[in-house]
C-alpha cells in the first residue's frame, strides 16, 4: 500500500507541476470560496436535517468527522466558522476543517496521504480522484449510493448521467456536489470597442484581436502597447481536462490521455494536433500576445491581473464567475461588461470537465455513517443543501431591507423580504455569488430556490452559452502503469510545453528530447495498459 501511494504521489506531483496555475483550480465549477455566496434559510420543516433518517436506519451517526476541503468551501475570512457552526447545527455532529491555501491545495493532500494520517473525507479532482481511488486511499461508496434516498433525488432531477460519469470501473468512490461546469471565453467590451473590434468567430480573428489588445490602445489610458491580449494560469492546466484556460491555441489537441471515437486509450501528447498546438502558441508568444508571466500564474494571479486591466481576454468558469468577474472589475474602477464568447470555429466545443468529488478516505471508522449524515445531507434538497449553496443568514445573505455600497456606482437597494447577496468580506465593493454548491449546476432541486433572484443575468447568459456548446471530457482510470510512469511522464511532458512556447526548444527538438528521455516508452505502456 505504502509503495502504491508513493506512486500517486508522485502522479499528483507531476501535476502539480504542469505549469503555473498552483495544484489546485479545481474549483468546484472554478469558483474560489473567495468570490462563493450564501444561505441558511430554512426550507423543510425539520431543522435538524439528520432527523428524519435517524429512526430508520441502523447505520451510526458519527459524533466527530474531519474533513479537507480546498477554497470551494468558505474559508475564515469569508465566514467560515458561522458556515460550520450552522452545519454542525443541522446535522448534530461536530466537524474539524483543514484547509489548505486553494492553490496549494493538492501539495498538502499529497503530503497528508504521505502521512498516514488521513481525514474521514475529502475533496478531490478527477486528476486525483481516479489515482488515489486505484491506490486503496478511497473507500467505495458504490453499495452505500445504490440504495440511498440520494440516488431517488438526483435520479428524479436527471443526475444519473453525472454520476456515471465517474465511476470507475463501475464503482463508485466519491460523490459530486454539482455538475462538473468548464470554462468559457470572456472578452473585455470596452476594448473591443475601443480596437473597432468585432466579436472574432476564428482564430485568425481571435489573433488579430490578441494583437490589438497587445500593440493597441485597448484601456483607453492614453498608451499603446502596456496590455498583454491573454493570460492564463500556465501554458497547460494542472487538472483534466487540461487545454480549457487557452482553448483557441489547443483546438483539437489533447495533450494527455483520451477514448477515440473507435472506443481505443490514446495520448493526444503524440499526435500532429499537439504539435500543431505548441506551433501555434509559440509563434504567438513570440509575438508578445501572451503574457510572459503565463508560466507561472496561479488562477488568483490572472484574476487580479485582468481586474487590473493588464489584459483583455481571460477564459475562465462559466457561470457566477461571470458576475464575480464583472463585480471585481467594477470594484477596481474598470468596465465591467464582458463578452462571453461562443466556442471559435477551429475550437468547436468547450469542454465539460468532470466534476471535483467528495471522498470518505478508507481510513474512516465510521464510512457508512459518513456517508448516510455528511454526504447524503448535503443534497436534501432541503436545509442543509441550501447552505450548501447559498451559505449562512446575515452572513453570506440576507433578506433585511438594506441598501450595499452606498453612495458608490455600484449602490444597490433591497427592499424587506428581497433576497440578496451580502457584501464580500475579502473583496470589498463585491456581492457574494453562491457558497460550494453552484444554484445553476445542482444535482437535486432544491425546494424554494432563490435563483431567480440571485443569480445576475449575465451568470445565467455564461453558463447557458457554455451548456449549449460543450462536450464532456473522458474521466480517465488509473492503471499500475499509469501510477507508475505519468508522474514522470507529464512533468517531461509539461517541460517540453513550456519549453517550446518560450521558444528555447523547437517542437521537433521536442518531440525528440520525449523520445530520449523515455516519454514515447512510457506512453505506450500507460496506452496499452488503458486498452487491455
Amino acid at each position: 500500500m505504502k509503495k502504491k501511494v508513493v506512486s500517486v504521489l508522485m502522479a499528483a506531483a507531476m501535476v502539480a507541476g504542469m505549469a503555473g496555475c498552483g495544484s489546485s483550480n479545481t474549483g468546484n465549477a472554478g469558483t474560489t470560496n473567495s468570490n462563493a455566496s450564501t444561505n441558511n434559510e430554512a426550507t423543510t420543516e425539520s431543522g435538524d436535517a439528520s432527523a428524519s433518517t435517524a429512526t430508520d436506519s441502523d447505520v451510526e451517526k458519527p459524533e466527530e468527522i474531519t474533513i479537507m476541503v480546498d477554497g470551494t468551501v468558505f474559508t475564515q475570512e469569508n465566514g467560515q466558522a458561522e458556515f460550520i457552526a450552522k452545519l454542525e447545527d443541522l446535522l448534530g455532529m461536530k466537524i474539524n476543517v483543514i484547509q489548505p491555501d486553494h492553490d496549494a491545495y493538492y501539495d498538502v493532500v499529497g503530503q497528508t496521504v504521505a502521512s498516514g494520517d488521513w481525514p474521514d473525507v475529502m475533496i478531490l479532482s478527477s486528476t486525483y480522484y481516479a489515482g488515489y481511488a486505484e491506490q486503496g486511499v478511497l473507500w467505495d461508496m458504490t453499495d452505500a449510493y445504490a440504495s440511498s434516498d440520494l440516488k431517488t433525488r438526483q435520479d428524479a432531477y436527471g443526475s444519473t448521467g453525472v454520476i456515471d460519469g465517474v465511476r470507475l470501473d463501475g464503482k463508485l468512490y466519491g460523490m459530486p456536489a454539482a455538475r462538473g461546469n468548464g470554462c468559457v471565453t470572456y472578452v473585455k467590451k470596452a476594448w473591443l470597442d475601443n480596437c473597432g473590434l468585432d466579436v472574432p468567430t476564428n482564430y485568425d480573428e481571435y489573433l488579430a484581436m490578441l494583437e490589438a489588445f497587445t500593440t493597441g490602445d485597448p484601456d483607453g489610458n492614453g498608451v499603446n502597447g502596456d496590455t498583454y491580449g491573454v493570460s492564463a494560469a500556465g501554458f497547460i492546466g494542472t487538472e483534466a481536462p487540461y487545454t480549457n484556460y487557452l482553448p483557441e491555441f489547443y483546438q483539437d489537441a489533447n495533450p494527455s490521455f483520451y477514448k477515440a471515437e473507435d472506443g481505443t486509450w490514446k495520448d493526444g501528447f503524440t499526435e500532429d494536433s499537439m504539435k500543431s498546438a505548441l506551433e501555434r502558441m509559440a509563434a504567438a508568444y513570440k509575438e508578445g500576445v501572451i503574457d510572459p508571466t503565463t508560466l507561472t500564474n496561479g488562477t488568483s494571479d490572472c484574476r487580479n491581473k485582468f481586474y487590473d486591466d493588464s489584459f483583455g481576454v481571460f477564459t475562465y468558469w462559466a457561470g457566477t464567475w461571470a458576475t464575480n468577474l464583472k463585480t471585481n472589475l467594477e470594484a477596481n474602477g474598470k468596465d465591467g461588461e464582458l463578452v462571453a464568447l461562443p466556442p471559435i470555429a477551429e475550437v468547436g466545443q468547450y469542454l465539460d470537465r468532470v466534476p471535483p468529488v467528495w471522498c470518505i478516505t478508507s481510513a474512516c471508522e465510521n464510512p457508512e455513517g459518513v456517508f448516510k449524515y455528511f454526504i447524503e445531507p448535503m443534497q436534501d434538497g432541503g436545509d442543509v443543501q441550501f447552505l450548501w449553496t447559498y451559505g449562512v443568514e446575515g452572513i453570506h445573505w440576507s433578506t433585511a431591507a438594506e441598501t450595499l455600497f452606498a453612495g458608490t456606482e455600484n449602490e444597490k437597494t433591497y427592499a424587506d423580504g428581497e433576497f440578496h447577496m451580502l457584501e464580500n468580506r475579502e473583496k470589498e465593493g463585491t456581492q457574494y455569488t453562491k457558497a460550494h454548491i453552484d444554484p445553476m449546476l445542482a444535482l437535486v432541486e432544491l425546494a424554494n430556490d432563490p435563483q431567480e433572484e440571485s443569480v445576475a443575468a449575465e451568470a445565467k447568459e455564461s453558463a447557458q452559452l457554455f451548456n449549449d456548446n460543450c462536450k464532456a471530457a473522458d474521466l480517465v482510470p488509473t492503471t499500475d502503469e499509469m501510477s507508475e510512469y505519468n508522474g514522470d511522464l507529464t512533468t517531461l511532458k509539461n517541460e517540453l510545453i513550456a519549453k517550446v512556447v518560450m521558444g528555447e526548444i523547437t517542437v521537433d527538438d521536442a518531440y525528440a528530447q520525449f523520445e530520449s528521455n523515455h516519454g514515447a516508452e512510457w506512453s505506450q505502456a500507460i496506452v496499452d495498459s488503458l486498452n487491455k
